[in-house]
Parts: structure tokens; sequence; C-alpha cells
């Protein structure tokens, strides 16, 4: 439990740490944005679930195989999820942050697709990721296109 625990805390806090130190800020209050953008409150809360649940899969995944396939997905799509916040709302590369977050639905998807047949919970814990994961890029590629 105690290496379950450091995942949760390592993931959760890296997440909250990147989204503390990457403001959306004024520039992104300025910019113009789609209809369908949901509040600011919406993004820390669903982020911190998905962050735990993100967490839990990895977890499982490395009790079973720390250097398999599934694990350099996982990694892979960790890396990429922590990349897009100062991409987006550091550096101000709308586009770049779009191609971020194609390549973190693609990771998120193989991660899903090599553990489906050997751990499907994990799996499962992935699929609100990647539904939530495409809805931020329709509003990435709808914001790189009205701005």
């Amino acid at each position: 439990m105690l290496q379950l625990l450091a995942f949760v805390v390592g993931v959760v806090g890296i997440g909250w740490l990147i989204g503390a130190t990457n403001l959306p800020g004024e520039w992104y209050a300025g910019l113009a944005k789609p209809d369908f953008v949901p509040p600011n409150w919406a993004f820390p809360v669903a982020w911190t679930v998905l962050y735990v649940m993100i967490a839990i899969a990895g977890w499982r995944t490395f009790r079973r195989d720390p250097s398999g396939k599934a694990m350099l997905a996982w990694a892979t799509q960790l890396a990429l999820n922590f990349a897009w916040s100062p991409v987006m709302f550091t550096m101000h590369r709308i586009g770049a942050a779009l191609v971020i977050l194609i390549c973190l639905f693609a990771a998120i998807v193989t991660y899903i697709g090599l553990e489906r047949s050997r751990d499907r919970l994990a799996a499962a814990l992935f699929v609100p990721y990647a539904v939530w994961v495409a809805f931020a890029g329709v509003l990435n590629a709808a914001i790189w296109r009205l701005n």
C-alpha cells in the first residue's frame, strides 16, 4: 500500500505543482474561446480525480511489469500530460499544445490497448481520461482556430 500511496502522491502532487506554476493567467483570459469551455473551477476538480485514477492504473501496471511496454506507455502519457500546461500557459504555444494533446491521446489509447487483456481495471481507469483528453483536444483546437 505504501507503493500505491507513493504513486498517488507523486502523480497528484506533480500535477498540482505544474498546474500551480503554469497558470492560465491574463493571456488565456484574453483569448477568444468557444461556447463549450467549462468553468475554470472544473479543471482542477477533473484533473485531481483523473490524476488519482492515472496513479492507480500506473501502480497496478508497475506491480505486474515495471519495465514492460504498458509501463512505458504510462510513463510517456504522464510526461506528455505534464508538458501541456507549460507549453500552453507559460509558452503561449496553442498549436504546439494541440500536438502534445494528440500525442497524449495516442499514448493513452496505447496504454488502454496494452492493458485491456492483462488488467481490465487499469485499462478502465484510463477510459474517462481518454474522453477528457479528447474533449481537451477539441477545446484546444477551437481556441487555436479562434486565435
